[in-house]
C-alpha cells in the first residue's frame, strides 16, 4: 500500500508540463499489477526474439532467455510499471529498491536483499518496447517514471544490466558504462552485458 501512495504523490505533485510529458500521447503509464503477467511475458519475448537481431547472435539470443524476464518480485512491490496505448500493453519496465541487477524469476543468482538508497544505486530493471512501438518514446517513459520514484525514495544514483541493444537508449538519457561483463547461462552461451549507472538526484526536484 505503501508504494502505491507513493506513486500516487508523484503523479500528483508532478507539474501540468511534466504530467502532459508523462503521459506522451497516446501512451499512459501505471503501476502493473498481477493480472498485467500475461501480457508482459508475451511482449517480454518478442521484444527478446526481435530487437536484439543485430546486437547478438541467434545462439546468444536464446541464451538470455535464461537471464531475462520478468521477476514478479517488483511487481509485488508496485515498482513495476506498464505503457498503454489505447489499452494494449506496448511497453513495460520498472526499478527496485532489491539487490538483484537482473533477471527473472528462473534466473539463477537473484537477491532480494533491500538496497540502502544512502549509499546504493537503485535498480533499473526489465526494459522491454514492443518491436512495433520502438522509438516512439516508451523506454524514456519507463526510465524518466523509474528515476523519479527512486529519487523520491532517497536513491541518489540509479544502475542496471543493460543489454547491447539498449546501450543507445540508455546513453541517450543520460546512463554511462561503468564496465562489460558477460553472464553465463545454462546453455554454455554467456550474454555480453553492460552495467551503467547515472545520477538521479536531480529527479527528486
Amino acid at each position: 500500500m505503501r508504494n502505491w501512495c507513493i506513486f500516487a504523490t508523484i503523479l500528483e505533485e508532478t507539474s501540468k508540463n511534466d504530467r502532459e510529458q508523462m503521459t506522451n500521447a497516446p501512451f499512459s503509464i501505471r503501476a502493473a499489477t498481477e493480472s498485467d503477467i500475461p501480457a508482459i511475458t508475451q511482449l517480454m519475448r518478442a521484444a527478446i526474439e526481435s530487437l536484439q537481431k543485430g546486437f547478438l547472435s541467434d545462439d546468444e539470443i536464446e541464451a538470455s532467455k535464461d537471464i531475462m524476464g520478468l521477476d514478479t518480485q517488483i511487481i509485488a512491490d508496485r515498482t513495476y510499471f506498464v505503457v498503454e496505448d489505447a489499452g494494449e500493453i506496448v511497453g513495460c519496465g520498472g526499478w527496485s529498491r532489491r539487490k538483484t541487477l537482473f533477471g527473472g524469476d528462473h534466473s539463477a543468482g537473484r537477491d532480494a536483499g533491500v538496497l540502502d538508497p544512502a549509499t546504493d544505486a537503485a535498480k533499473i530493471r526489465a526494459m522491454y518496447t514492443h518491436p512495433a512501438h520502438v522509438r516512439r518514446g516508451v523506454g524514456r517513459l519507463v526510465l524518466e517514471t523509474c528515476e523519479k520514484a527512486a529519487a523520491s525514495e532517497g536513491f541518489r544514483r540509479a544502475e542496471m544490466g543493460a543489454t547491447l541493444a539498449g546501450v543507445p537508449l540508455y546513453e541517450t538519457c543520460g546512463y554511462r558504462k561503468i564496465e562489460s561483463f558477460k553472464s553465463p547461462t545454462r546453455s554454455g552461451v554467456d550474454v555480453p552485458l553492460f552495467r551503467m549507472e547515472k545520477d538521479i538526484s536531480a529527479a527528486a526536484s
